[in-house]
């Protein structure tokens, strides 16, 4: 399968929310990147490389789909500190000790091994480095599944799988899905059930945002590199129970 379609890419119309999405987890990213030698896997378009390049020694970003990797590389010309190149998250073709600090941002659920994926993770990565992911959160109540994912991961999952592969666990999430009462948002939230279990949500990021464009209007573009004047911050809060269906992301920071 092509990830072209799907993929996050400079120009597209994006809502505030998913800006303040996309900044959210690459700050959290950006906060452990410090002096760090950084790999990201699933890079997409490449819009957080120059993100973390501001901080990081190096930064190297891999993804799978040709078209991403084109796109990423950008950077590489750009950037000193930034490499792009194709490759495989269950077969990181790095030697040991190579990274301090590894990220996958909503690519988990694609992956057919999470497991293999993990044990390489734990090789490329450096004694104390850290692994950061960031997911939807499959157990709140306005989930949608990707048409191409394979396995998706609660919050009391997540942390098993990345607990029994070795790694110490914070979990965090975020984007609370606050209740409004109004009649718009009552509608809209019937309207949104009724599209997913009726399977009529677009597929491609495209089709998404044709869709965002109807419902809210005006749209702002995606930059070709973020900032912090993409988007809003939203705090992270520390999972205390589970389950939690009232936030719509999941936030892994695991440490060796």
């Amino acid at each position: 399968m092509s990830f072209e379609g799907i993929t996050e890419t400079p120009g597209i119309g994006a809502g505030s929310e998913q800006l303040s999405i996309l900044r959210t987890r690459y700050h959290l990213a950006r906060e452990h990147a410090v002096g760090k030698r950084v790999l990201e896997v699933a890079c997409g378009a490449g819009m957080g490389l120059p993100y973390l390049a501001a901080v990081a020694q190096t930064v190297t970003g891999i993804d799978i789909e040709p078209a991403n990797v084109t796109r990423s590389s950008r950077w590489a010309r750009e950037l000193d500190n930034v490499a792009v190149e194709a490759g495989d998250a269950l077969d990181l073709e790095y030697d040991d000790d190579s990274f301090d600090e590894v990220i996958l941002f909503e690519a988990l659920y694609y992956l057919s091994d999470p497991d293999k994926f993990l044990s390489e993770v734990r090789r490329v990565l450096s004694p104390g480095g850290t692994l950061i992911i960031s997911s939807v959160n499959c157990e709140w109540h306005g989930f949608n599944p990707s048409p191409f994912s394979r396995t998706y991961f609660g919050a009391r999952d997540l942390e098993r799988l990345v607990r029994d592969a070795g790694f110490e666990v914070q979990m965090s999430c975020g984007f609370l899905d606050a209740v409004d009462h109004s009649g718009k948002a009552k509608v809209l939230s019937i309207v949104k059930r009724v599209a997913v279990k009726l399977h009529l949500i677009p597929k491609t990021m495209r089709g998404k945002t044709l869709l965002k464009r109807i419902v809210f209007g005006k749209l702002t573009l995606l930059p070709d590199a973020l900032t912090d004047e993409v988007g809003e911050l939203e705090p992270r809060v520390a999972i205390p129970g589970h389950p939690v269906g009232d936030h719509k992301f999941l936030y892994c920071v695991a440490t060796l």
